[in-house]
């Protein structure tokens, strides 16, 4: 098995290498660590990773505009992105599905919730690159039988 590539994209120098130190040390994952948005949608091109670990609010362009950016490539909507935000308990599972984020990360963070988070995302990316087309219902799968 290769050992999974997860690219870190945040603006804080120090942040990054802290970030950078726990998943690799605790993941055991190799790392990409970009520190603007924009370095990280070029990074995709050369070398697309397993997971995405973005700080929300950078200068220049922030998380969201990344992720939507990021999406507007179907071949990079399997990739599961993590956000590290102040604000993470702000964000309902359902928000954060509509933004296309798998999960919110409050800062500062807990070494040990961060390599958690970041497997259970591979896992998830990992399932989502296995489906077909065919796994998804579609509304001609559905059958309605008339009311007697």
């Amino acid at each position: 098995m290769t050992t999974k590539l997860i690219l870190l994209i945040d603006s804080e120098p120090h942040t990054r290498e802290v970030l950078e130190a726990c998943l690799s040390d605790l993941g055991g994952w190799n790392v990409q660590s970009v520190a603007s948005a924009q370095a990280g949608l070029e990074s995709i091109v050369l070398e697309p990773p397993d997971a995405i670990l973005l700080n929300m609010f950078m200068p220049g362009m922030n998380g969201m505009s990344y992720v939507q950016r990021l999406h507007a490539y179907p071949q990079s909507r399997s990739i599961p992105v993590i956000l590290l935000t102040t604000k993470a308990h702000g964000f309902t599972p359902q928000q954060l599905e509509q933004m296309g984020v798998i999960k919110a990360i409050a800062t500062p963070f807990d070494p040990l919730i961060l390599t958690d988070t970041v497997t259970q995302a591979l896992k998830q990316g990992d399932l989502i690159r296995t489906l077909t087309p065919e796994d998804f219902l579609t509304p001609k799968d559905f059958k309605i039988q008339p009311l007697d």
